[in-house]
């Protein structure tokens, strides 16, 4: 389709980590962005004499376009246990609750369950999630069929899955759509054996990949890593040969000073999840200090199930106010850094460089901001409001690859949604009475 925004604002990459606003127009043509200016220059992009047959103008009126975030830690399918095991420490909510009922999920639960997550991502502004679940072909075809854009890492363990198995997935999800991404992982060394740890090591090498993994999530995480290697989780995945194509871990949130060295050398992304982290009384992640090493950050939700609710806006505020509280420094982790991580910094460690920002030639995975609304006025500095005092509820639109999916309430993903819910809502009362059974 060819879409014309006009009549707006548009967030555009400024100098290092900052952006620029300018009025002015974007066009999108087919999956991508074609033309970004303030109109008077279109000739360059479709020649003095051509007509470009619009299939639909969107008229802004004084909006924000700007990239889509990325979120780059879920588990999607992880919606069924939304507030059904709350208030329990990482431990027991993860092997009394958790994982009894994720024993019980079938492939196509995974697929309901993952298109209403896609349905909470959209309303937030997300236009892509970096996901680690069970069933990954599933996974990417739900995406694919909404025409959400999803990259996936395994979530490989000892409670099921193989090396081979990995593989296999890496070359058949990469192969399905150009919405949908594989990258070699593994859930975490607390739940992996040595054995399969050093398989994925030797497979990513192999076939040229990075590699993910829930990293120093937890103290009692890192204290048990110690006693059984010596090392920490950071330390003991790069002996394994882990990270020769680069990669990174999810959380976090205690790194010791070797860590943080091996982090700036192999260049890899700290993936910050701030709402689960203070959910699950897990910590505070030491985001001033990734900043001061130059080690890159992005921002992830975790899943339904620790979060609660799939929301960028509550991770991005929570990211910089946390940080201000750990610091004792109001002035640390700026807006627009954390504005960085959440559209620009998640794409590149998700493999996503051509929907990093708003640029001719990158791909249409936009959100449209109405300004217009209390939260969002007077606009001293539209960068803050975002990130300060945004929320869902000013995301009037969002683009993935040229087709807009959500927009004022409505969704355009081909499903019905009073349909996903009862789907949702019928499979965790199944698997509840599974569990109770067994």
């Amino acid at each position: 389709m060819n879409i014309r925004f006009y009549n707006g604002k548009l967030l555009l990459p400024g100098k290092g980590h900052d952006f620029r606003i300018e009025e002015g127009e974007l066009w999108v043509r087919g999956e991508t962005i074609c033309y970004i200016g303030d109109g008077t220059d279109t000739d360059r992009v479709c020649g003095e004499n051509d007509v470009i047959l619009w299939d639909r103008e969107v008229d802004m009126d004084g909006a924000l376009l700007m990239p889509g975030f990325k979120d780059a830690h879920t588990h999607t399918a992880m919606t069924f246990l939304r507030s059904f095991a709350d208030d329990l420490p990482l431990q027991n909510w993860l092997y009394d609750s958790v994982f009894p009922r994720e024993a019980c999920l079938t492939p196509d639960d995974i697929y309901w369950l993952d298109i209403l997550g896609i349905m909470e991502y959209l309303t937030s502004g997300i236009t892509s999630n970096f996901d680690m679940y069970f069933f990954p072909e599933k996974n990417a075809q739900a995406s694919i069929d909404c025409g959400f854009r999803t990259v996936q890492t395994s979530g490989l363990n000892d409670f099921g899955g193989s090396v081979e198995l990995v593989e296999e997935q890496y070359h058949k999800v990469n192969e399905m759509s150009g919405l949908s991404s594989f990258i070699i992982g593994f859930h975490a060394e607390y739940t992996t054996s040595k054995d399969k740890m050093e398989g994925i090591a030797a497979l990513a090498q192999k076939v040229k990949s990075p590699v993910f993994l829930h990293n120093a999530e937890t103290a009692l995480e890192v204290k048990e890593c110690r006693e059984r290697w010596g090392m920490t989780p950071t330390q003991l995945t790069d002996a394994l040969g882990m990270y020769e194509y680069g990669g990174g871990g999810y959380h976090c949130v205690y790194m010791d000073d070797k860590d943080f060295e091996i982090f700036r050398k192999r260049g890899l992304t700290a993936v910050t999840n701030p709402a689960s982290n203070l959910k699950l009384a897990s910590g505070i992640a030491p985001i001033k200090h990734y900043l001061d090493e130059g080690i890159p950050l992005a921002i992830g939700t975790d899943g339904a199930a620790s979060n609660n609710c799939l929301d960028m806006f509550r991770e991005m505020f929570l990211t910089t106010a946390l940080s201000k509280v750990r610091e004792n420094d109001a002035a640390c982790v700026p807006a627009e850094e954390v504005l960085y991580m959440a559209v620009s910094e998640g794409a590149r460690c998700m493999g996503l460089s051509d929907c990093d920002c708003l640029a001719e030639g990158k791909k249409a995975d936009l959100i449209l901001i109405d300004l217009k609304q209390p939260n969002m006025q007077p606009e001293n500095n539209i960068v803050k409001n975002i990130v300060y005092s945004g929320s869902k509820q000013n995301v009037a639109l969002t683009m993935v690859n040229g087709r807009i999916l959500y927009e004022k309430g409505t969704f355009d993903i081909g499903f019905d949604p009073a349909e996903v819910y009862e789907k949702a809502n019928r499979i965790i009362r199944r698997i509840d009475r599974e569990v109770k059974v067994g």
